[in-house]
């Protein structure tokens, strides 16, 4: 299943930007971001029965924002960052979605404005701490989830070189490989991965490890992918190319794929979406040989 995002339309409800991709031929979607609505549920309700629908991480979005954090020591985040999770998957639920997504946690508690970029210098937690702190809560959620029958997945976060160098330390969880295994290795064996290919390579420039031999070893935890491209530096969520590095090693027998592709017309994620279900193909013909 290959899904388009709407991510990376800021300015209308990600219900609103759904209907213009349906309207345009794209029913497979996956809502995440946008503007907050009150009436997100009556408007995915009213969305066409044809749409396949899937909602990730931090989505439906707060009417006050606040950055969505598992690992927050801050009691007021933590709390916000479950009870999102309990929404999320509630709404998963409803509308028939098994699968709900999210960003794993941070050291510390950025804010709002600071996503995307240079993040201020704040206390810093320890990586124990930390991770303690995400794994009783991931936890937690898993059992609230299995009760209306959602499988959780966790996404990889992305460090730039600059908090690098800012922090003189890597301020988040779940960045590089190795960590992203021993976290795995700690948690319910149906808790997915979600391998953004994006975030890895701003990651391994960060980080200094070599992004192939991630991707190679992280093949047995991916459940699913987010797919976009940039320059290495920051996440840019930029179109695909036939020459995209993650093709050559890409896992075909996942649960879903994502395309994040923001700043493009609908005809381009389309194009796109072929790119990926061409590529698919071709991996899995040379397999059979």
């Amino acid at each position: 299943m290959i899904y388009i995002s709407t991510g990376g339309i800021k300015n209308k409800t990600a219900t609103s930007a759904a209907l213009e991709f349906h309207e345009s031929g794209i029913n497979k979607i996956e809502l995440s971001g946008g503007i907050y609505s009150k009436n997100f549920r009556r408007e995915i309700k009213e969305l066409p029965k044809t749409l396949d629908i899937q909602i990730h991480n931090y989505y439906p979005p707060a009417k006050v924002p606040f950055v969505f954090n598992l690992a927050s020591k801050d009691e007021e985040i933590s709390s916000l960052s479950i009870n999102h999770v309990k929404k999320s998957i509630d709404l998963c639920s409803k509308i028939g979605s098994k699968i709900f997504a999210f960003h794993a946690g941070f050291r510390l508690d950025p804010k709002v404005n600071e996503l995307g970029k240079k993040i201020n210098k704040n206390s810093l937690i320890s990586r124990e701490e930390a991770t303690d702190l995400f794994l009783k809560r991931v936890k937690f959620l898993h059992e609230e989830a299995k009760k209306i029958n959602v499988q959780l997945m966790i996404e990889n976060n992305v460090i730039s070189k600059k908090n690098i160098e800012h922090f003189q330390d890597d301020p988040l969880l779940f960045t590089n490989p190795k960590e992203i295994k021993e976290i795995m290795s700690m948690l319910p064996s149906d808790i997915g991965f979600l391998l953004d290919v994006a975030h890895l390579k701003v990651s391994s420039n960060s980080l200094g490890f070599d992004l192939e031999e991630g991707h190679k070893n992280l093949f047995q935890e991916i459940s699913a992918y987010h797919l976009s491209e940039n320059n290495g530096l920051s996440d840019q969520n930029k179109s695909l190319k036939e020459t995209s590095w993650f093709w050559k090693d890409l896992k075909t027998k996942v649960k879903f794929f994502t395309l994040e592709i923001y700043n493009t017309s609908v005809e381009e994620l389309k194009i796109q979406k072929s790119l990926v279900e061409n590529s698919i193909e071709n991996i899995n013909q040379s397999k059979r040989k």
